[in-house]
């Protein structure tokens, strides 16, 4: 069989899922690659909540960040809207240099939900959300060596779709992860905080935040009870406006950096 068409469809607030999706899509070759991208509030399937969106060929390629070790919940609802029959998919999680715990396991649940069939699969390491100067974990990953190794998988599966004359005849991969699910350690009502000195009301924190939980007004407000707490807003803002105070979220930061420095490496599951 021949990849003709591509989707990429993924949640990505601070776009390393997306980065590595791209990487995973140069070495497939595909013909015609779309983008379907989730993140966002403005997005097709945030806009109708509710609405099905059928995906009945191709080859699509299904991202999203891990947190707390599992799949986002705005990444799963949104994830849930598409509805495929027996589509091949590729399943990719990306966590912060921890551990993916049971992502790629729920990730792989959600497409079977959804009607995709999985072919493939894989965790890859990006800049943890809280990564910052003082505590650089996996600071600026995925790199060049993560790049090269994203493109030796999608051309592994490649290889493995060109042999064979039915996906079907792929086997499903065995995931790692638990079920039930781990319960994720969930962090309410924080969020980031702006330095009104430093902030020139460009409004790029609000572009980019996936749950639009941040507002201008008389100066720039933040619903926590609305943040997931990815850090787009931190880590896209142009002056360094955007800041996360929270004792906590600095204590996780330390934990992080203290336990979880060492460099991993991506796991692929390919039958």
């Amino acid at each position: 069989m021949n990849i003709e068409k591509l989707r990429l469809l993924y949640f990505s607030p601070t776009q390393t899922t997306k980065k590595v999706l791209n990487a995973i899509a140069a070495g497939l070759k595909p013909e015609a690659v779309i983008h379907i991208d989730l993140t966002l509030p403005d997005s097709s399937c945030s806009k109708e909540p509710g609405k099905e969106i059928r995906i009945d060929d191709g080859l699509t390629i299904i991202g999203a960040p891990v947190y707390a070790g599992r799949v986002p919940p705005e990444a799963a609802g949104r994830i849930r809207q598409f509805k495929a029959d027996g589509t091949p998919a590729v399943l990719v999680v990306l966590y912060g240099n921890r551990e993916f715990e049971d992502a790629l396991r729920e990730l792989k649940d959600l497409a079977v939900e959804a009607g995709f069939r999985p072919i493939a699969g894989g965790a890859f390491i990006g800049e943890h959300s809280f990564a910052d100067s003082k505590f650089p974990i996996a600071r600026r990953r995925p790199d060049h060596k993560d790049i090269e190794k994203c493109s030796e998988f999608g051309a592994l599966i490649r290889e493995k779709v060109q042999q064979v004359d039915s996906i079907d005849s792929i086997p499903i991969p065995d995931f790692p992860g638990n079920y039930p699910y781990r319960d994720p350690t969930l962090l309410k009502d924080i969020s980031p905080e702006t330095l009104e000195d430093l902030c020139t009301r460009c409004e790029t924190c609000v572009s980019v935040c996936p749950t639009a939980a941040i507002a201008l007004r008389d100066k720039m407000l933040t619903e926590s009870g609305n943040c997931i707490v990815c850090c787009a807003c931190v880590k896209n803002c142009p002056t360094g406006a955007r800041i996360m105070k929270d004792p906590k979220i600095l204590g996780i930061a330390e934990w992080l950096w203290e336990n979880y420095s060492k460099r991993k490496e991506p796991e692929m599951f390919l039958e």
